[in-house]
């Protein structure tokens, strides 16, 4: 019975060691190898984008998300603040508007916000952060609202608290738009929005 038993343990361990994927002779070729990460970008020269205006951020699309990707804005010397907001807030919408670079878009990214697209001030009887835009919000799609509103609450040309006051043309009613964690993940969905006087 032992001499039996070890003369199996050999051939069971043959069969154990021929249990894995066995080599083939049939050609495969799956393509190459990835070479990049989605929505991955290399370092911005920060010094060299200092020097052609002031250093912000802007929300693009990339793999169903926001992720903030960095630019300039041009703001003369001496603006005074108000004024300064809106010309930071119009150069933002440019930034977001533009189609993104040959790197971006290699990497995924990508923009829904139209061209055209102005910036106001507040008008007489709106609170004093109020920027209006040339077209509605609500006729915007829900991805170019998202990457508004997120960009814009992010800037100098909201208050910094994470949400900012935006009406069409006028008579429309300003609302409060917020950029939330749930917003950069599923920019689909609507932005939180509520009167100002709500606050």
């Amino acid at each position: 019975m032992t001499v039996r038993r070890l003369l199996t343990l050999p051939l069971l361990g043959a069969l154990l060691t021929g249990c894995g994927i066995r080599a083939t002779e049939v050609p495969t070729d799956f393509g190459a190898a990835p070479s990049r990460v989605a929505c991955s970008l290399a370092a911005p020269d920060t010094a060299a984008q200092s020097a052609h205006g002031v250093p912000v951020q802007v929300f693009l699309l990339c793999g169903a998300s926001l992720v903030a990707v960095d630019r300039t804005v041009r703001v003369p010397d001496g603006t005074p603040d108000a004024r300064r907001r809106v010309i930071v807030a119009q150069g933002l919408l440019d930034e977001l508007a533009a189609s993104p670079s040959a790197q971006e878009k290699a990497a995924g990214y990508t923009t829904y916000v139209p061209g055209a697209l102005s910036v106001s001030g507040p008008g007489p009887r709106d609170p004093e952060d109020t920027l209006r835009l040339s077209t509605a919000p609500d006729h915007l799609t829900a991805y170019a609202l998202a990457q508004l509103v997120c960009t814009l609450s992010d800037s100098a040309a909201a208050e910094g608290d994470g949400s900012v006051v935006l009406a069409g043309p006028a008579p429309a009613e300003p609302r409060r738009y917020e950029c939330t964690d749930e917003l950069r993940g599923t920019p689909r969905a609507k932005p939180p929005s509520g009167r100002v006087a709500d606050g």
